[in-house]
């Protein structure tokens, strides 16, 4: 069964940077939106996650909080964050037990670009998983998600 939308988000705990754990439970009565990505400085990650940062005023206007998510490590993400200017947490998924929570690895083990909206009360509002990696959701869609998750409760 996949998980989907009406589900409880699976919880879960991942380094990240800037540095520091963090963990979905603590985040509990603000919108979430986790953005699973294959690799840190990759040509479409590096696009997808600046526009989601270009987004981070409007998603803060709503009290939403923004995480990217991949199997990189801590001090990759840092990089990658520096270098492209992003401007919300980096999480660690080393073992990609998130990915296999959240049904987001493809059939070799790879990450499928995909992201989630979790409201306020945990559960998953808005998911879309890619089969090809090579585009990814406009920070419009995923703010209007967020509002749609937000009027509903």
């Amino acid at each position: 069964m996949t998980l989907g939308v009406g589900d409880s988000a699976p919880d879960f705990t991942l380094e990240g940077s800037p540095e520091g754990k963090y963990s979905r439970a603590q985040v509990l009565g603000r919108p979430l939106v986790l953005a699973f990505y294959p690799e840190d400085h990759s040509p479409v990650c590096s696009i997808q996650l600046r526009a989601y940062s270009d987004g981070m005023e409007e998603f803060s206007q709503l009290s939403a909080l923004v995480w990217g998510i991949s199997p990189q490590d801590v001090r990759s993400h840092k990089g990658f964050a520096e270098r492209y200017g992003i401007n919300f947490p980096l999480l660690s998924d080393l073992d990609k037990e998130v990915a296999r929570s959240y049904d987001v690895l493809g059939p070799l083990g790879f990450y499928r670009r995909s992201v989630f909206v979790i409201n306020r009360f945990g559960i998953i509002t808005y998911c879309h998983r890619t089969t090809a990696g090579l585009t990814y959701k406009a920070t419009s869609t995923l703010l209007e998600a967020v509002r749609e998750a937000e009027a509903h409760v």
